[in-house]
């Protein structure tokens, strides 16, 4: 596969950002002390989606019977890294493809494994390692309704290239120009659509376009819970042009024991797209992170 650099990857990172969840500091919080070899502290981004999967990563933890700590709610990549760096927290969850675009953003992107490579050399000088990635991710997808689906006979992104100029695409202003957008779509799968609507990544704008008609095709990011409400299918990205942003835990060397490490890639083992989809729904509709939490690690 080709290398596929990441440096246009903190763009798509932050649409990433499902709800802000406010309050006071977390790194004043609980004491303020430093992760230890006897507490894991758990942190987490300033966006609703990493709060949830920490969560689940500390609820887990404590149901192995190790003592955890929730520093939640820290704030951008910037921030929480350094927090990680510093021992300020020990543990929290990342984005495989994005976390290596913020640390090199030259790296070769060609596939999982290579990333997770890559962020384990970049990470390991500093104490710092990652465990097993997920199958959940969060990266871009293609959408369109079942009707257009059943009606063009539509499954892979490949499957447009005869229907595409029929076809009207939403997306973000950047994919005019982005490889990983209309350059991409052209070059790897050889899609020319009738028009491009410029709208936003991922974003209201977009979904509203594809439930009304004004496009048939969109860029939604996949764990997010309208397109299970709106019961769009997700085209499968069969050449493998979008980044992948597999969810997976990163933790400090010193509290990274057998236990800790046996139970976190336990949940990774079992964590899915449709699962964050389902349970990012029940967020935006108001319910307990800490409940949603405890019902899927009972489930799975």
């Amino acid at each position: 596969m080709k290398k596929r650099t990441l440096t246009t990857i903190a763009v798509v990172s932050a649409a990433l950002m499902l709800t802000s969840c406010s309050g006071s500091d977390p790194m004043a919080t609980s004491g303020g002390g430093s992760a230890n070899g006897d507490t894991v502290v758990v942190g987490s981004a300033d966006f609703a989606e990493s709060q949830l999967i920490a969560t689940i990563y500390s609820h887990a933890l404590q149901n192995a019977g190790i003592k955890v700590e929730e520093k939640l709610n820290i704030g951008s990549r910037e921030v929480y890294m350094e927090a990680l760096r510093d021992g300020s927290i020990s543990l929290l969850p990342e984005y495989n493809g994005y976390l290596l675009g913020e640390l090199d953003a030259d790296a070769d992107a060609s596939d999982r494994s290579t990333i997770d490579s890559q962020l384990e050399k970049l990470l390991s000088p500093e104490g710092i390692e990652v465990l097993d990635a997920s199958k959940a991710e969060n990266t871009d997808v293609l959408v369109v309704d079942q009707k257009v689906a059943k009606q063009h006979k539509l499954v892979n992104i490949s499957d447009l290239k005869p229907v595409a100029g029929e076809l009207v695409l939403a997306g973000p202003a950047e994919w005019k120009s982005r490889y990983v957008g209309l350059p991409g779509l052209e070059k790897e799968y050889g899609l020319s659509f009738k028009e491009f609507k410029v709208l936003d990544a991922g974003g209201p704008l977009t979904l509203s376009a594809l439930q009304n008609g004004q496009a048939q095709v969109g860029d939604l990011f996949s764990t997010d819970p309208a397109i299970e409400k709106s019961k769009f299918v997700t085209l499968v990205d069969d050449k493998g042009l979008f980044l992948p942003a597999n969810i997976l835990p990163v933790i400090r060397k010193d509290s990274a024991n057998k236990e800790v490490v046996k139970t976190l890639n336990e949940v990774s083992a079992s964590l899915t797209t449709e699962d964050l989809m389902h349970m990012n729904g029940r967020i935006a509709a108001g319910d307990d992170f800490g409940a949603i939490a405890d019902e899927w690690l009972k489930k799975n």
